[in-house]
């Protein structure tokens, strides 16, 4: 009788478990979810790490801000200001096995920066905190073709604890980038980045003002 007890209690317990982890999103999953409730929000950022430095470097001095601007389902993107300079967004995407990663780099005009839509897919499920994205075979093509060997081991990666902070990091053998965003004092959300949808409607209203002067 007290083994039929302790194997009916062992199933109870099991069975438990299983509706827990059933549950529980996956880390993608309530990554996605964190990020996705900053939708409409600014944040600035300071450089925590950024070796080895260089006399030309363009973050040097700049205002950093972050903006969680377009969430859809599936998909995040953040655009990167770097001062005045609106040109980086990063997209974060929902894919079968995990999370997905890519920087759209545009020129003021709109188009594609010759270095654009680089990254890769999440390594392993990570956590509900960080994720990480090594270079994917199509970022390793561009980089090569555009001579710079040294990042086809880039990894990138995202940290979020929410309430808290938003990190982006970028590391390979010898160089360690890191920007951290206070995710406590949201501020103002800056212009949109450029060659999104409302950058090309900001410019068709300029050039309409100036024809009509």
């Amino acid at each position: 009788m007290r083994k039929h007890v302790f194997t009916i209690s062992a199933l109870l317990l099991l069975q438990t478990a299983q509706a827990g982890a059933a549950e529980s999103p996956a880390p993608a999953d309530a990554f996605m979810s964190s990020l996705a409730r900053l939708c409409g929000q600014a944040f600035a950022g300071r450089i925590t790490a950024n070796e080895p430095r260089t006399d030309r470097d363009p973050f040097e001095g700049k205002a950093l801000v972050m903006h969680v601007r377009e969430c859809r389902p599936g998909e995040v993107r953040v655009p990167f200001h770097v001062g005045e300079d609106r040109s980086r967004t990063w997209v974060v995407t929902r894919t079968d096995s995990g999370l997905r990663l890519k920087h759209d780099h545009r020129h003021e005009d709109g188009t594609p920066d010759v270095l654009t839509m680089y990254g890769g897919d999440s390594r392993g499920a990570g956590t509900a905190t960080r994720q990480e994205f090594p270079a994917d075979a199509e970022s390793i093509a561009l980089v090569e073709r555009e001579g710079l060997s040294a990042s086809t081991g880039n990894v990138c990666a995202i940290e979020l604890e929410p309430a808290v902070r938003y990190v982006y990091e970028l590391a390979r053998p010898g160089r360690l980038f890191r920007v951290e965003f206070d995710l406590t004092r949201p501020v103002t959300p800056p212009p949109p980045p450029w060659g999104s949808a409302a950058h090309r409607a900001d410019d068709r209203m300029h050039e309409s003002h100036a024809v009509s002067l």
